[in-house]
This record gives structure tokens, sequence and C-alpha cells, in this order.
């Protein structure tokens, strides 16, 4: 049970795959057991989405370059 309940919170289209500390506080309203905190930081720390979409995961943009600009003669 406790897993569909994971399952549902976190693809739910109000919260967008949310992270571990907004989907905790989110079943905290309507659910409660022991070890809940760490096993829904397990649950987001395993997404596929949530991974990709990690600023650690993602590349660094480098040093931004000034375009030239043109004149329209």
């Amino acid at each position: 049970m406790r897993k569909l309940i994971l399952e549902e919170t976190h693809k739910s289209t109000l919260s967008i795959h949310p992270g571990a500390t907004k989907m905790y506080l989110d079943l905290k309203k309507m659910f409660w057991w022991s070890g809940m905190k760490k096993v829904v930081e397990e649950y987001v720390a395993f997404c596929l989405v949530f991974q990709k979409e990690k600023v650690e995961h993602q590349r660094p943009l480098g040093e931004l370059q000034s375009l030239d600009i043109l004149d329209g003669k």
C-alpha cells in the first residue's frame, strides 16, 4: 500500500515530480508511518525523471560569450 501511495503522489499532475522534501510534506498531511521520511527520500532518489533533472547531473553551461551585433545596412 505504501508503494502505491508513493507512486501516486510522485506522479500527480499537481505535484509534477516533487523533490523528497516537498513530497514528504505533502504526504505528511494525510499519511504517516515510521521511517516515512527516509522511504520518501529513497523513492525520489531512484526516480529516473528526477535523476535526469537534478542540477548535479546537468553539464555546466560554461562562460558566456558576447555576440557581435550586425549592422542592418
